[in-house]
């Protein structure tokens, strides 16, 4: 069921902050998931949320659903919670930029 109204600032919070392009995304999370034991389901690779927002960023507006929304506002929420107010490119340690990176947010990117 799609989500009759979304705020726009969600919507341009959400693009902001998810900073990778759906196919860098989609690449990402099949390296990401890649290991000894690769993915038996290519298009299943990743975690839950990361695959969600590639779902989210292959959508338009009107057919986005309260779980869309929902991941949206969590994505933005962990994000904003660990950049601050400031996206600006920032080195961190590998665990920290890889989990970010699960979720569609590379901080090494420029804005």
């Amino acid at each position: 069921m799609a989500v009759s109204e979304i705020s726009d600032g969600l919507w341009d919070e959400f693009h902001t902050v998810v900073n990778m392009t759906s196919r860098e995304l989609k690449e990402w999370l099949s390296t990401e998931a890649a290991g000894e034991t690769a993915e038996e389901v290519p298009d299943r690779a990743g975690k839950p949320t990361g695959r969600r927002v590639l779902d989210i960023l292959g959508k338009r507006r009107t057919d986005l659903t309260t779980e869309d929304v929902a991941t949206m506002e969590r994505v933005v929420d962990i994000v904003r919670s660990q950049r601050g107010a400031s996206l600006d490119p920032q080195a961190g340690g590998a665990d920290w930029r890889h989990g970010l990176m699960d979720i569609g947010h590379d901080p090494l990117k420029p804005a």
